[in-house]
């Protein structure tokens, strides 16, 4: 739910840890997923069924069915399908979806499948967006297929390398769509995007470093370090959201 200013914090979580932080830092929206480490897959069904139990928030599980390109075959696309149709079963308001073509455009032909499956639904268009040669035509294409929003780096990296190209594609979306940055957010960062007319929702991880015990590291079942989401990170977030 969007404070009085009108504007949103959606937080990206990949467990039930990261879901209680975001929560309690006070987050708008929850993105629900698997393996941040990799951008975000699909969330378990045990996770999501969680999330739609426990959260006061909006919770959007991503659809991304495996790590790597957006190119989706028609195996992926009935993946993709029946983890949308699980959402809508258990009642979830919205889902984010994305799929490109070979030459690097927005596939209209797997998007407009997934978005008659999530019919009801409210829709996000993640960062496959950022993969597009086009992101004038990209956008074009989304608001026609009736898209809700789009969670963009400005097609870099991070949102601080993009911040221009974002800023045109608030002005060119006009109120048609919304644009939502994400990648890279810090609370630094938030002044600068919200001072583009038009951008008004923030996507992060709001997370900060913490290192793993030896052991588990030594058995190579866990990173030395990893990112996990902080309560903290995320108030220090909605609070600049809300001042700037």
């Amino acid at each position: 739910m969007a404070d009085r200013s009108g504007r949103l914090l959606e937080i990206c979580v990949d467990s039930a840890e990261g879901l209680a932080a975001a929560i309690e830092g006070g987050a708008d929206r929850i993105e629900l997923c698997s393996a941040l480490g990799v951008g975000g897959l699909t969330p378990p069904y045990g996770l999501t069924q969680y999330a739609q139990r426990i959260s006061p928030i909006p919770v959007y599980p991503l659809i991304r069915p495996r790590a790597g390109n957006f190119v989706y075959d028609a195996s992926n696309v009935a993946i993709m399908e029946a983890d949308i149709a699980q959402a809508r079963d258990l009642g979830l308001p919205g889902v984010v979806i994305g799929a490109t073509t070979n030459d690097r455009k927005l596939d209209r032909r797997v998007l407009e499948r997934l978005i008659e499956t999530s019919k009801g639904l409210d829709i996000t268009l993640h960062r496959a967006f950022d993969m597009v040669d086009d992101p004038v035509e990209a956008l074009e294409t989304a608001i026609e297929l009736g898209i809700s929003r789009i969670l963009t780096s400005g097609g870099a990296k991070s949102v601080s390398l993009g911040i221009a190209t974002i800023q045109r594609l608030a002005e060119q979306a006009a109120g048609r769509i919304a644009i939502m940055p994400g990648g890279g957010v810090s609370v630094e960062l938030v002044p600068e995007l919200l001072a583009s007319s038009g951008l008004n929702e923030i996507h992060a991880s709001g997370s900060a470093s913490s290192n793993e015990e030896e052991l588990l590291v030594e058995f190579g079942f866990a990173p030395q370090q990893r990112r996990r989401t902080s309560a903290q990170v995320v108030r220090a977030l909605k609070t600049v959201l809300m001042e700037s």
